[in-house]
């Protein structure tokens, strides 16, 4: 019983291995798409979405079969249970990678970007690449030294999001009244997908250790946003 356990166990952790890489390529390529204005891009980050939805629904399909048929308890019940909540949260990270390139698609072949936002926007892309970088590697290796340091980065995404902010409510301001919605919105777009990178972070060191670190202060990282 307990080879069967492993075994499709393993399984379940494989689509999620790839659930996490097709996350990462998305948040890449939608960030292409909105520093680049690159339509084709755009349009990829699109059309894998629905990958990414399907992987979730392989991932929920297999853990209920496994708590249906195997009961596990402690250490494996909580893994099934927090892969559960991973697969939620890469699903909720590719909804907001399509929204970034939806407002790409929908702004060619102008940027919705104004000219004075494009640094704060690369600062906050190059960001996220690496964030995205080190979710894929947390999650091959159930790394919490890894988890921890995307944590206690997200301070920086934060510092960035404020940015744009400031550059909106600026009298310095020269883009066009769509320009300024999009500002906010890409803005709180790519501030949720570094949440719930964190929240897949602290996911894993809930695996690996069996502590929460959700009970130390955090941001809402279950909000409305997805």
């Amino acid at each position: 019983m307990r080879v069967i356990f492993n075994e499709e166990m393993k399984a379940v952790a494989d689509d999620l291995d790839r659930m996490a890489k097709d996350v990462r390529k998305a948040i890449n390529s939608a960030g292409k798409a909105l520093l680049e204005t690159d339509v084709e891009a755009a349009q990829a980050v699109i059309d894998g979405d629905i990958e990414i939805d399907a992987l979730e629904s392989s991932v929920i399909d297999q853990c209920v079969k496994l708590l249906a048929k195997q009961t596990p308890v402690a250490t494996d019940l909580r893994v099934v249970v927090s892969t559960l909540r991973l697969a939620a949260t890469f699903e909720r990270m590719g909804d907001l990678a399509r929204h970034i390139a939806e407002s790409a698609r929908r702004a060619y072949p102008e940027s919705p970007l104004p000219d004075e936002a494009k640094e704060i926007f690369t600062q906050m892309q190059d960001f996220l690449d690496e964030t995205a970088d080190n979710v894929v590697a947390m999650l091959a290796d159930r790394d919490a030294k890894i988890a921890d340091r995307i944590i206690r980065n997200d301070d920086k995404l934060d510092e960035l999001h404020h940015k744009t902010f400031e550059l909106t409510l600026s009298d310095d301001w020269k883009g066009t009244k769509q320009q300024l919605i999009d500002v906010v919105l890409l803005g709180r777009f790519m501030e949720r997908l570094g949440d719930h990178a964190v929240s897949a972070a602290r996911r894993v060191v809930f695996i690996v250790s069996g502590f929460d670190p959700s009970k130390e202060p955090t941001r809402d990282e279950d909000g409305a946003v997805d």
